[in-house]
């Protein structure tokens, strides 16, 4: 069978089974439900001809987002990348050490390169858990320094810690003598009153003597008293400038920027002045935001991935993942923004919310949502 292409409402193409001896030229086609089918049961499957992870700078990271990042959400992410690093959610030392670790821990092996994100303050336990990752095969472990909740103030973890420098310094050193992959720090440029340039250069100074060589900066400040996570992710101002500054002053060490980069004109600026960019909730809302920068930063020549691609290449893991055990409803919720802003996506997102049929582990759901993308983008 012939190759066809078919264009969504963006205009970006992807291929889909045509009748033998058809014409491309000069016109496009649009998938109906037959021909999802027929793609789906051929050969072409699209998981096989998307790129897995290779060698390429890490200098382009998705950040750790609590309830968001979890595996799955880091395979379809790997799908639309083959460049970016990818972390998980942060993972307390106490639910690694006492909870179910190897559930924490699990990965698939695509995701490289791939880091943890550990919650903490006790150098031992600490240690500890970098051993564990290190043995499971992460590439990295970061040390959570930025996290302004209420909960995680409690332990005594995440961005209060700022205002503990030496003793985040004893953490770094502690990792890093547990283990050989590197061991980095996630931090903000300030907290409360603790918002001057020196603040910022004392900690940074403290923790780089501990052996620390890369920090990702986000550039806010977190107000510990009054302020939920979500505000302290908006009220205190952006401020990238000071994270190029730290950058000039540090020189040596591997600075990069966090907070506020929602496209890849973003990225492209954070990359001139510091040594990589981290995306957050962008990445997480629109996947392909991913596959625009590593086309820009790896592969200019090479060809668009479309939202069609990583649905088709995400289905199949989503089938392997049932016959685990796994519940559909964890996967499906990663895939409800694919589609924004295209004619249809209202109703697809509404398939793919379905309780009943997420209840039976119906992944049929996933060839109707996207029936109402195609039928509806064909009749518009």
């Amino acid at each position: 069978m012939a190759q066809g292409f078919c264009q969504n409402a963006q205009h970006r193409i992807v291929e889909f089974p045509m009748r033998q001896g058809g014409n491309r030229e000069g016109w496009t086609i649009r998938p109906t439900r037959r021909m999802i089918a027929t793609f789906l049961q051929s050969s072409h499957s699209v998981s096989s001809r998307l790129p897995m992870s290779s060698t390429f700078p890490d200098n382009v990271s998705v950040a750790p987002m609590m309830a968001w990042t979890d595996r799955h959400c880091r395979y379809l992410h790997r799908l639309a990348s083959p460049s970016v690093k990818l972390f998980t959610e942060m993972v307390t030392t106490g639910a690694l050490l006492h909870g179910r670790r190897l559930q924490l821990l699990d990965f698939d092996p695509s995701e490289h390169p791939l880091a943890i994100q550990l919650g903490g303050n006790d150098p031992e336990a600490l240690a500890a858990c970098a051993r564990l990752a290190a043995e499971r095969g992460y590439d990295e472990v970061n040390l959570n320094v930025g996290c302004p909740s209420d909960r995680v103030q409690e332990g005594e973890i995440g961005a209060c810690l700022m205002a503990s420098p030496g003793r985040v310094a004893d953490c770094v050193a502690a990792m890093r003598m547990a283990v050989e992959i590197p061991v980095t720090v996630k931090c903000r440029l300030g907290i409360d009153a603790h918002t001057s340039d020196q603040f910022l250069d004392d900690f940074i100074g403290t923790v780089a003597a501990a052996g620390c060589r890369r920090f990702y900066v986000h550039a806010r400040i977190a107000l510990l008293q009054g302020l939920s996570p979500a505000q302290n992710r908006s009220i205190p101002p952006l401020q990238h400038a000071r994270v190029f500054a730290l950058k000039v002053r540090f020189p040596d060490l591997d600075i990069h920027l966090n907070g506020g980069l929602t496209s890849s004109d973003d990225v492209q600026v954070a990359l001139q002045a510091c040594d990589g960019a981290m995306i957050g909730r962008a990445a997480y809302h629109d996947p392909l935001l991913l596959a625009r920068i590593h086309r820009l930063t790896h592969a200019p020549a090479g060809d668009a991935i479309t939202p069609f691609d990583l649905l088709f290449g995400y289905r199949d893991y989503m089938r392997s993942q049932l016959g685990e055990g796994v519940p559909l409803k964890r996967m499906t919720r990663h895939l409800l923004g694919l589609f924004n802003g295209v004619t249809g996506a209202r109703q697809y997102r509404r398939i793919l919310s379905d309780a009943r049929r997420l209840a039976h582990n119906d992944i049929g759901l996933i060839d109707d949502a996207l029936a109402c993308i195609t039928e509806r983008s064909s009749a518009a």
